[in-house]
């Protein structure tokens, strides 16, 4: 995956005390509305090489059952925890195009981890998979000096309604990038900047979303490329 003006394939997360996700208008922590407790680190990622334009692909089909299994051996072999995984499909604006893309990919829970196994974790990945880059997300307090961007979740989004916003607001697709929607349950997965909070709440409200149901943890981005 080689977006946010690339593809957004990966997130993760490194310290142990991380903070829960949290109301959008909110100060206080919560565990969410995911059904889990929020990972050490999470890694979106796919096998994917292809640019992939067309909804109807049959590629868009594939679960990544083996994909699914390697990657967490990879996480595992390496020291760290492998959490769930979830299926994920993701839209994403392409500049050069002028058009939006379509991924299939999955979320993966990561525990045990620090900065620089979780660093070393999407290097792997990238490389084995033969990804222009990966994306870490680490979960940090809102108020640490690290913190540069959010991981923001919200039920009842679909893939159409995410590549139909996505199409009609130019400076969401250029800023933003895309963002996923799982494949079970319609939830929109969004990361982003923190200097781009403002236009990623303007973008959710897009999708039909209250802001103040929507999820928002705190974290550091980075994109690990070759």
């Amino acid at each position: 995956m080689t977006r946010r003006l690339g593809t957004l394939a990966a997130v993760g997360a490194l310290t142990l005390a991380v903070t829960g996700a949290v109301p959008a208008t909110a100060a206080a922590p919560s565990s969410g509305g995911t059904g889990h407790a929020p990972a050490t680190a999470e890694i979106f990622a796919t096998d994917n090489t292809a640019t992939i334009t067309d909804p109807d692909d049959p590629r868009l089909r594939t679960r990544l059952v083996r994909f699914d299994h390697e990657v967490r051996d990879i996480i595992r072999s390496h020291g760290a925890r492998a959490g769930r995984s979830t299926l994920l499909d993701g839209v994403f604006w392409s500049s050069g195009l002028q058009q939006a893309t379509y991924e299939r990919s999955r979320e993966f829970d990561v525990n045990h981890v620090g900065a620089a196994g979780l660093h070393h974790l999407a290097d792997i990945i990238r490389k084995q998979y033969r990804q222009e880059s990966v994306l870490t997300f680490r979960h940090l307090p809102r108020t640490s000096p690290e913190t540069n961007a959010v991981d923001i979740e919200a039920s009842g989004v679909t893939s159409r309604e995410l590549h139909d916003a996505l199409v009609a607001d130019p400076e969401a697709r250029d800023e933003l990038g895309g963002g996923s929607v799982t494949a079970r349950d319609g939830r929109l997965v969004l990361i982003a900047p923190l200097d781009d909070l403002p236009l990623a709440r303007k973008f959710v409200a897009e999708l039909g979303v209250d802001w103040n149901k929507a999820q928002v943890r705190y974290g550091a981005e980075e994109f690990v490329g070759g």
